[in-house]
């Protein structure tokens, strides 16, 4: 079995993370996911010694995709219902093109590797070395993102609950602005909407990287989602429970007016 492999033919969690599988299982599914490439944990951690045969392999398979890239961790135990690595594990965005890569994985490894994520790994009981699978995806440019449960995650009320925000998804999910919040039952029906204060919004650099934009005074208040757009969140809720199963956390994107899944795991228990 290939270790190198396309979004489409992840199925195995062992090899590639929850993460990654999960992805996979979407693109199978039929569900928006920008394009990309899951990389098991043995060759990441081999382009992060220095592997020059694991670095053209994964430059060889990366190379389609062009550029920006966006690295996602996909560990082996992460991401499951009863533990979250989010904020742990690095994410790197708008990494401008595959001569990058190598760096960018290295950073990945290191961050799952590192002694918060080792404490926290330690405390939620698993002791096992982390095996560092890695989603590499074309990065979108979007007009909006947020996140999005599929249940409240407060009350259990059986409806969508729904953050958003001008920009990449990163300023809602680090807490760098109020996002917008929405309330939308399983009918499509919004039952609240308010606004938040999105001061910023979080872009690409041409460069690489990203940045924090100061945003235009008149859309600081302005809401960032429509009735279609609310209408087109509650069906993609719909399809990742009828794909994953119920109570889901999801983040997302919209690019070019059109909606993408960009991660769909299990809510976290609290406790």
């Amino acid at each position: 079995m290939s270790e190198v492999v396309s979004l489409a033919e992840v199925a195995d969690t062992s090899v590639f993370g929850s993460k990654a599988v999960g992805l996979g299982q979407a693109v199978r599914d039929g569900l928006p996911v920008p394009p990309g490439i899951a990389l098991s944990g043995p060759v990441v951690e081999a382009v992060a010694s220095g592997d020059e045969r694991a670095i053209d392999e994964v430059a060889a398979a990366v190379e389609p995709l062009g550029g920006p890239l966006a690295v996602r961790s996909s560990a082996v135990d992460e991401d499951g219902a009863e533990a979250s690595f989010a904020g742990q594990h690095l994410t790197l965005l708008n990494v401008p093109s595959v001569g990058e890569l190598g760096r960018a994985l290295r950073e990945v490894w290191w961050s799952a590797n590192s002694d918060s994520a080792i404490t926290y790994r330690k405390r939620v009981g698993l002791f096992t070395r982390p095996s560092v699978a890695v989603v590499v995806q074309a990065l979108l440019d979007p007009e909006t993102a947020g996140v999005m449960f599929t249940r409240n995650p407060v009350t259990g009320a059986d409806e969508r609950m729904i953050e958003a925000s001008w920009g990449l998804g990163e300023a809602v999910v680090a807490g760098i602005v109020i996002p917008d919040s929405y309330r939308v039952a399983r009918d499509g029906s919004v039952l609240e909407r308010r606004a938040g204060l999105k001061r910023v919004a979080i872009r690409s650099l041409p460069t690489g990287g990203t940045v924090e934009d100061e945003v235009a005074p008149e859309l600081v208040e302005r809401l960032c989602l429509d009735d279609e757009d609310l209408a087109e969140l509650n069906r993609l809720a719909a399809e990742c429970e009828r794909v994953y199963g119920p109570s889901r956390d999801i983040e997302w994107a919209i690019a070019e007016g059109t909606l993408y899944l960009l991660q769909c795991r299990a809510v976290t228990r609290a406790g």
